[in-house]
Formats: structure tokens, C-alpha cells, sequence
């Protein structure tokens, strides 16, 4: 993986490693806090309430309004976009308050979160807790933190155009692939972290040939949360509503409507809903047989930890992600089905990692968890 941070094959002296596990403590607490802000994206976007704050101010935004007049003015401010002409004209200022809290909330957890990133990292780099090296990639992350907010803010600016009540369905696909690259690769130092040094459980050949099924199951979690997100965006979890059919037939008459053919992968409903389907058929399947796999030969420790909790995370999202279908995509489990994609993704990484450190030689292994040498 490119996010192994390696220098050294020495292993950690046992102070170090005591140091070196409290950043990774720390890394796996700002994944938390990435989860947190996913879902709230999710809920935010099934409330309909990304578009209740039309100003973008990266500091002075934290405070919310303080006084009537200045409720009064957001309020005027969100009444000339379409999206309250045609979608929530006449629900009073205590409706716009509703929308407004939630995406007020979404952007002071992205702030809490900078600072939650930054404060640490200047302390671990001024005790002298973490190489340069990991520095400068941790420096970089922060500022990719940086740019997702202004990515935050260009996708909600296309929902202010004319006729739209919603944002760029490619704008929040952005948004939404680079909070999951900023979610792995923090998630990825972290576990390289934290078992910088440990010993690895000895495999046969069998569970050594099992990394391209791991591989081929996390490219089919990316695919899948890929698809998710122009379902999500084109609202398309509100239609064929029925499963395994779509409007009773396993493929959708409409499939290829537009042309060129290309555009129905991103804009056409039916063919957008058929591929998260047929990709997350695909991915449960699959884990699944690189679950039976691991276990039959012999998968041990961590890996196997990792195998029955991408086995079980996928199945559970497959199942959430029906039923979030069949009910029409209420908020609660339409934002529990966003959240658990991260979760899926997480299990996908953890057992790749896991993997990859039992499958590799044991100076592979050195150098993959000894990066602070």
C-alpha cells in the first residue's frame, strides 16, 4: 500500500512503541470523528437542510446567529433559492431553523475536527513522537482536510441554481469519495501504528494466495459506495422501491435510455439503482467466498478477526441497504445505511492490511510497521 510509512527494519524500542500507539490512538480517534461527520452528511442530505446556509465563512461561521435580526436575515437569504420556492415555501422561520441547525452542526464538526487533527499533530512533532516524515504526510492530510471543506462549499453553491433543489449529484460524489480517501488513509496509518513491530501468526500457502481475493473485495466495496453515491445524489433510492425486481423485471426496461450510452452511469435512475445493486451483489458474494476461503485454510489471529468482520459487515449493509430500499429511504436507516459504508470500508481495510502483513516476509513485515525509525 502506498500509505505505508517505512524508513527502517529495526523494531521499535519498548518507549517508543508506547509512543508510537498513542498517535495511533489518536488517528483512530479522528476516524471516529470522520464517521460522526459522515453520517451527518447523510442526514443532512436526506433533510433536505445542505442548502439552509448560504454564506460560506470558514471561521466567523461557527458562531450561529446570536439575535432575531440575524435570523431574520439567513431566513431571507435561503427564501430566494428555488429550494425553498419549490420545495419548502411558507414553513416560517421555525422550519428554516430546523434545516438550519443540522447543517450549522455538519460544519462545526468538520472545524472541531481540523482542530482535533492539528493540536495533536503539533504536539507529537514537538516532543518528537513522530518522524518527519510522518509529519509531512500528516501535514498533507490536514491540509486535503482543508480543501474537503472548500469541496464542502462547491457542491452546495450548485444547489443555489436556478430550477435545482438539491446539489450536483458529481459535486457530492466528490465531496463524498474524498471524505472516504482521508477516512483510509488516516485509518491505514493508524493500524500500521499500531501493530508496529508485532509478531505475525505463520499462514500456509493457501491463506497466502488469499490476497487477491481480499483486493478484489475491497475494489468492490469502492465500487459499490461509488454507485451509492449517485443513488444518492439522483435521490434514486425513492423509486422501484420493490426487490429483487425493478418494476418487475431483475433489469429495468429503461437501462439505456440516454445516449450517449455513458451518461445512464451517472444519470439515469433506473441504471444508476441497478448498479449499486448488481455491485453490491457482487461485493457480498465475494467476501463471502473470501470469508469460506480464509477460514478453510486456516486463517488464524488477526486475520481471521478481519475475514469474520468484513463478512459480517457486508452481509449487514447488504441486508440495511434493502430494507432502507423497500421503506423509501426514511432518514434514520438511510443515514445508518451511509454509516455502516463506512464500516464496510473500515472491515475491508483492516483485513487488506492484516493480509498483507501475514502474507508478506518477515523484513516486508519490518519495514512496513517500523516507521518511526
Amino acid at each position: 500500500m502506498p500509505l505505508d510509512v517505512t524508513s527502517s527494519i529495526a523494531l521499535p524500542h519498548p518507549t517508543r512503541q508506547r509512543q508510537v500507539r498513542a498517535v495511533a490512538v489518536w488517528l483512530f480517534g479522528m476516524c471516529a470523528m470522520l464517521l460522526v461527520m459522515v453520517s451527518l452528511g447523510g442526514a443532512t442530505r436526506l433533510t433536505g437542510s445542505g442548502l439552509s446556509i448560504m454564506e460560506w465563512k470558514p471561521l466567523m461561521g461557527a458562531l450561529p446567529p446570536l439575535s432575531d435580526a440575524e435570523w431574520q436575515r439567513l431566513y431571507r437569504l435561503y427564501q430566494q433559492i428555488p429550494q425553498y420556492a419549490l420545495v419548502n415555501q411558507g414553513f416560517g422561520l421555525e422550519g428554516f431553523k430546523r434545516i438550519f441547525w443540522l447543517e450549522w452542526t455538519h460544519r462545526l464538526w468538520g472545524r472541531l475536527i481540523g482542530l482535533a487533527f492539528l493540536g495533536p499533530l503539533l504536539w507529537f512533532a514537538w516532543r518528537g513522537a513522530i518522524s518527519r516524515r510522518l509529519a509531512g504526510r500528516l501535514g498533507l492530510l490536514f491540509l486535503l482536510g482543508g480543501l474537503q471543506g472548500a469541496i464542502g462549499w462547491f457542491m452546495v453553491a450548485s444547489g443555489f441554481a436556478a430550477d435545482s433543489t438539491a446539489v450536483s449529484p458529481y459535486r457530492l460524489v466528490v465531496h463524498l469519495v474524498m471524505a472516504l480517501t482521508l477516512y483510509a488513509a488516516i485509518f491505514w496509518t493508524a493500524l500500521t501504528l499500531w501493530h508496529e513491530g508485532a509478531a505475525t501468526v505463520p499462514t500456509g500457502p493457501r491463506v497466502r494466495g488469499l490476497q487477491p481475493l481480499i483486493i478484489g473485495t475491497c475494489c468492490t466495496v469502492a465500487l459499490t459506495v461509488l454507485a451509492g453515491g449517485f443513488v444518492a445524489g439522483l435521490r434514486a433510492g425513492l423509486t422501484y422501491n420493490t426487490f429483487p425486481l425493478m418494476d418487475g423485471s431483475l433489469v429495468p426496461a429503461s437501462l439505456a435510455q440516454l445516449r450517449p450510452f455513458v451518461r445512464n452511469l451517472t444519470e439515469n435512475v433506473a441504471t444508476v439503482q441497478f448498479d449499486h445493486r448488481l455491485l453490491a451483489t457482487v461485493t457480498a458474494l465475494l467476501a463471502t467466498v473470501t470469508l469460506v476461503v480464509g477460514l478453510r485454510g486456516g486463517a488464524a489471529g488477526r486475520l481471521r478477526t478481519a475475514l469474520l468482520a468484513l463478512g459480517l459487515a457486508v452481509l449487514g449493509q447488504y441486508a440495511l441497504g434493502v430494507t432502507t430500499l423497500l421503506w423509501v429511504v426514511p432518514v434514520a436507516l438511510g443515514t445508518a445505511h451511509q454509516a455502516m459504508a463506512v464500516l464496510v470500508l473500515t472491515a475491508a481495510l483492516t483485513a487488506l492490511h492484516a493480509g498483507h502483513s501475514q502474507a508478506a516476509t518477515p523484513v516486508a513485515n519490518a519495514r512496513i510497521f517500523a516507521p518511526y525509525a
